[in-house]
């Protein structure tokens, strides 16, 4: 009997461009978690089923077996540190990128010199500390976990450093982007447990998400 094959996704991005990758394979999500209360959906595949979880907890199931595969975002794998995940492909999909940015009036080239500190407010410790670190900058760092804008704004940090897509919003709060951390998009992420023991199943989702993503990101 073919086992049970478990995807990992979260709601929003991520959710909506993974679903054309499937459908070119001819799987469908029967369930719209828009309109539904349920944390697992099914598929037109019966071996295959999608849990919704937090984007920041997908390598978490992935990695302790709660789901065999996930999609989840370049930003979050290095927060978590990729334990246990074999990583093996860039769907190209959910593209943005990392930046440092400050309040319009801040002084940042002169302040983000080496043995200065900065206050830093993200919800990326890990990479924001690694990369100030490469600048030989001491940093105040503070956690948030949304509405990072208005950390400069209302004087809690400095600067901070947070995903941007279009930059409307740090527009429209009088922030400007000062620095490039590095490009993002999202990636799939298998159980390895799973990879030995579900290898059929898994290799067969597997050269699915590679067909797809490798037409996803041909020229049109």
């Amino acid at each position: 009997m073919t086992p049970m094959i478990t995807i990992a996704l979260s709601k929003g991005r991520i959710f909506e461009e993974t679903l054309p990758l499937l459908q070119r394979a001819r799987i469908r999500v029967l369930d719209d978690p828009e309109t539904s209360r349920k944390l697992i959906l099914r598929s037109s595949d019966p071996q295959l089923r999608v849990v919704l979880v937090r984007a920041t907890d997908v390598p978490t199931y992935v990695e302790y077996g709660g789901a065999d595969i996930g999609v989840t975002g370049r930003d979050v794998l290095l927060e978590h540190g990729g334990r246990g995940l074999y990583q093996p492909l860039d769907l190209g999909i959910a593209r943005c990128h990392m930046a440092v940015a400050v309040h319009a009036g801040f002084d940042y080239a002169r302040q983000v010199r080496p043995g200065n500190r900065l206050s830093v407010a993200t919800k990326y410790p890990t990479i924001t500390r690694n990369f100030f670190a490469d600048k030989g900058v001491h940093l105040n760092l503070i956690k948030l976990y949304g509405s990072m804008e208005l950390a400069p704004l209302t004087g809690l940090a400095d600067a901070i450093v947070d995903l941007v897509s279009t930059g409307r919003t740090l527009a429209a709060n009088d922030l400007v982007e000062v620095e490039h951390v590095m490009d993002i998009s999202a990636r799939l992420v298998v159980n390895q447990a799973a990879l030995k023991l579900k290898t059929p199943a898994v290799r067969r989702i597997l050269s699915v998400f590679e067909e797809a993503a490798s037409a996803n990101m041909e020229p049109a």
